[in-house]
């Protein structure tokens, strides 16, 4: 049984060449999924969507994959881009054929209420019959969408209100009503209004730190406002940097994936030593990959170390917390392994 799936048959040729040439990689390298996620720092479901040509790995997994293959990151690099340009113009045909759907779907649902009423032509004469409260058509003027535009009743002059046969004037016309809704359309202006300026006033306050009195921050001078977190300067997904990182495990504080490099690297016996730094953490940890139970690890960065072990058969790989570090060549890691053998970084 072939270990890989077949390509979707609607995949971009670029997106698939460069798909399948991953799986090369992979396969070169006799690396299973579960160990491509551990060396990478990408989940092991990410890299079957990858490897499946379900979704395009992202630069920072192309490089880390690179690293642990031995391939030239730059030859690699390349042809993600030109992935990475068929995918983004599959995305978009895709967007516009999705908006074409929804417009007709729109319209379909649109004509289901049926053609407008056509506008009942005058009779001969000349003169339309007027209802009670309906408007006039206006002959001559072009109206949207071929319907003629309608003007509203003009108020009868006080003079026309004179009772036939008596010559005499009747009671004044009343004013003509006010147009509907108007009055609830002023006063929600007017609400609208007075909770804007309520708004500005209380802005005003909350910034100034206002209590009143003026003598809130009078004395030495000091603002009263907290200084900003640490944390809000780093990048979505990470939790902390420098000494905050210290003693903390890499994967779950988001100081892997695309933000790691591998600072330095011995062979330890058939075990692979590593020196792991994150610059946006300022961090080191210290890796063993290709071990076996009873293999350890530790990682040193001036007076402070922390350590890492193997102690479940079938595990491979083991970390350590990490330790801050102003620059990866503070850190030095150090294996142990079951045998007796050990080594270190320089």
């Amino acid at each position: 049984m072939p270990r890989w799936k077949a390509l979707p048959d609607e995949l971009d040729p670029q997106v698939k060449e460069f798909t399948t040439q991953l799986r090369r990689l992979v396969d070169r390298g006799g690396l299973s999924v579960a160990a491509l996620s551990d060396r990478t720092g990408y989940s092991r479901t990410s890299w079957e969507r990858y490897l499946g040509g379900r979704l395009l790995a992202p630069k920072g997994a192309i490089v880390a994959l690179a690293e642990v293959t031995g391939t030239d990151p730059v030859h690699l690099t390349t042809m993600w881009e030109l992935a990475e340009r068929a995918w983004s113009r599959s995305e978009q045909r895709h967007d516009m054929t999705m908006e074409a759907i929804r417009i007709s779907q729109a319209r379909a649902a649109l004509g289901e209420f049926g053609a407008p009423p056509a506008t009942t032509a005058a009779p001969a004469g000349g003169k339309a019959s007027r209802r009670a409260g309906s408007a006039v058509a206006t002959p001559g003027i072009a109206g949207p969408a071929g319907v003629s535009p309608t003007i509203p009743p003009q108020p009868t002059a006080p003079d026309a209100n004179r009772r036939e046969g008596t010559g005499s004037r009747g009671p004044a016309a009343p004013p003509p009503p006010a147009a509907p809704g108007g009055g609830r359309r002023r006063l929600t202006m007017f609400l609208a209004g007075v909770v804007g300026v309520a708004v500005v006033v209380a802005a005003v306050f909350f910034l100034t730190g206002n209590d009143g009195g003026g003598k809130k921050n009078q004395g030495n001078g000091a603002s009263a406002t907290p200084s900003a977190s640490v944390s809000s300067d780093l990048p979505a997904g990470v939790k902390c940097a420098g000494a905050g990182c210290t003693g903390k495990d890499a994967e779950a504080m988001g100081c892997s994936g695309d933000l790691v490099t591998t600072a330095k690297t011995v062979t330890v016996g058939a075990t692979t030593l590593e020196v792991r730094y994150s610059r946006t953490c300022g961090a080191a940890w210290g890796r063993i990959t290709g071990a076996a139970r009873g293999d350890a690890v530790r990682v040193t960065a001036g007076t402070t170390t922390e350590r890492g072990d193997i102690t479940a058969v079938g595990d491979t790989i083991a970390y350590t917390p990490m330790v801050a570090v102003k620059d990866a060549a503070e850190a030095k890691a150090c294996a142990t392994l079951a045998s007796g053998q050990t080594g270190c970084t320089t």
